[in-house]
């Protein structure tokens, strides 16, 4: 963690505030690729990550670009039974990485995914909060900063519950509400409520001048085979179009195409992981990957052909996951990952995810913290203009498809 140890030292701060340590006694955390019983966890978390799976984030971390060389914060207990169990993981990376700051703060690493829960244990998520906050401090950080998470979660809620104790409380640094899909009602029911009767005879209509190219074909691959098949149909389409001409398709780049191709069948292998492809007879025109973890599935990314435009194929696609995961009763719910007021997703899935960026203080008046705070927000600023702007241009090219 030389950043970390590097920025302390850059603000002039030596001094021990509550519990801290110098700074120049602080312990590396170790690489992500050394965690063990990592799969355990996943079983037994107490909010669902489906890019925090082992074998999703392990092979990000293995070739993905600017994804490697992860860190572990970590937190274990003793356990008669196994001698150590694996409570709580966060894939971690230095403010410098995560923002190019020269700040005291641990982050989350991105999983190639809109959102990096860290993973705690059910029955010891305060156990599991208290002694990754520690390691934080020890690696000389004087804050976490949690991207990407839900504010309404259980994962959020142990961190209150730790800070409270004492005297603090997470800062909310930004945040957003996106598409999700309550998986338990009859999905018949909800499109109707959602898209209303014109919408959907316009939609079925679509459908029908769709077939005129063939029989229209709703298909999920989970099987050993068959998925990696799929795989590649989905890499093809999502590699097409306004998708490629950004050049941010996951089949052109190496590193990213070789962490695909290794999750995806590592985890459809464990009941993790579809991919849903729509066909038009022998044509594949709409494909996505759609993970799971325990009661929660998440929508990753969906690839046309945009030769088909005109007949909605994302959209038709959506509306045969909302019926597929709707009548499964292992789901409950499922969250789109999709970026906030998605011309595509939000008007079908009318349930909303808060989701934002929670920066979590480790020591108790800590004067870093309102530089932390503001070095974040001055960024933000900066590059808001920018963000929106390339958004608006996707938002144009997007909701053709």
């Amino acid at each position: 963690m030389a950043e970390i140890a590097n920025a302390a030292h850059a603000t002039g701060s030596r001094r021990e505030i509550g519990l801290a340590r110098p700074v120049a006694k602080s312990a590396a955390l170790p690489p992500l690729g050394s965690l063990e019983r990592w799969r355990n966890l996943s079983a037994t978390a107490i909010e669902p990550n489906g890019y925090y799976l082992p074998d999703w984030e392990t092979a990000v971390n293995a070739t993905a670009r600017n994804r490697t060389g992860v860190l572990a914060l970590s937190a274990t207990i003793d356990d008669f039974a196994s001698s150590a169990r694996l409570i709580g993981v966060m894939p971690a990376v230095s403010a410098w990485r995560a923002y190019k700051l020269p700040l005291p703060a641990l982050v989350n690493a991105d999983p190639y995914g809109t959102l990096a829960t860290p993973l705690l244990d059910r029955d010891f998520a305060d156990d599991a909060v208290a002694i990754m906050m520690q390691h934080a401090r020890d690696a000389g950080a004087h804050a976490l900063i949690l991207r990407d998470i839900p504010i309404h979660g259980a994962v959020l809620t142990a961190f209150t519950r730790a800070l409270e104790q004492d005297g603090m409380r997470p800062r909310i640094l930004s945040s957003h509400v996106r598409a999700c899909l309550d998986a338990t009602r009859d999905a018949d029911d909800l499109l109707r409520e959602a898209l209303g009767p014109k919408k959907l005879k316009e939609l079925r209509r679509q459908r029908n001048r769709l077939a005129e190219h063939g029989e229209v074909i709703f298909t999920i691959a989970s099987a050993p085979g068959e998925i990696e098949r799929a795989l590649e149909v989905f890499l093809d389409l999502e590699a097409s179009g306004w998708k490629a001409e950004r050049g941010t398709a996951l089949k052109q780049d190496a590193g990213d195409a070789a962490f695909i191709r290794r999750a995806v069948p590592a985890l459809a292998a464990k009941g993790q992981c579809e991919i849903v492809t729509l066909h038009a007879g022998e044509t594949p025109v709409a494909s996505a990957i759609v993970l799971r973890h325990l009661d929660r599935a998440f929508y990753f990314k969906l690839g046309v052909d945009e030769r088909f435009a005109k007949h909605s194929p994302g959209v038709q696609l959506t509306l045969e996951v909302t019926r597929h995961l709707c009548a499964d009763p292992a789901i409950k719910l499922v969250d789109s990952t999709a970026a906030p007021d998605h011309p595509m997703i939000d008007p079908i899935w009318r349930g909303r995810l808060a989701i934002g960026d929670v920066l979590i203080p480790l020591y108790r008046r800590d004067p870093l913290i309102p530089a932390i705070r503001f070095a974040l927000f001055a960024r933000r600023a900066v590059r808001e203009p920018a963000r929106r702007i390339v958004h608006f241009i996707r938002h144009i090219r997007e909701k053709k498809s």
